[in-house]
Parts: structure tokens; sequence; C-alpha cells
């Protein structure tokens, strides 16, 4: 399964801590697509999710201050 979080317009740590809200919803395998505009969230969601076990399998800038990162869960 695959759920979309969109947090546009949200300053940081805000795309962080819905993140975190959001997969622990998910099961194991289960992807998150978080599409975010706050360029602190470029380092602090795929460190997150290293540091939690999960695997980031899609990094994407979609245009100048906007991306996409997909965490599959652990």
């Amino acid at each position: 399964m695959q759920q979309t979080l969109e947090v546009m317009g949200q300053v940081c740590p805000f795309p962080l801590i819905e993140a975190k809200k959001v997969i622990e919803e998910l099961k194991s395998g289960d992807e998150l697509v978080i599409q975010f505009d706050c360029t602190q969230a470029t380092e602090s969601i795929p460190r997150w999710a290293a540091e939690s076990g999960h695997t980031v399998t899609n990094f994407e800038q979609l245009s100048e201050a906007a991306w996409t990162i997909t965490v599959k869960k652990k």
C-alpha cells in the first residue's frame, strides 16, 4: 500500500513530525510518499528514515522549492 502525505506550506519540523505520525499507522513494507517544500526536511526526513531503519525509495525535486520523498516502512 502507498499513502501520500502532502505537507506543502508547513515549516520545519512539522513535515517530519507528521511523517512520523503517519508511518506508525502503516504496515511493514508500505510506502509513505511525503510532498513538502521545507528545505530542512530534505536532510531531516532521509536522516530520520535511515535512523529508524526505513528505506528511502525515491527522492525527487519537483520544482525550485518542492520535493517528494518516498519512505518504505521497515
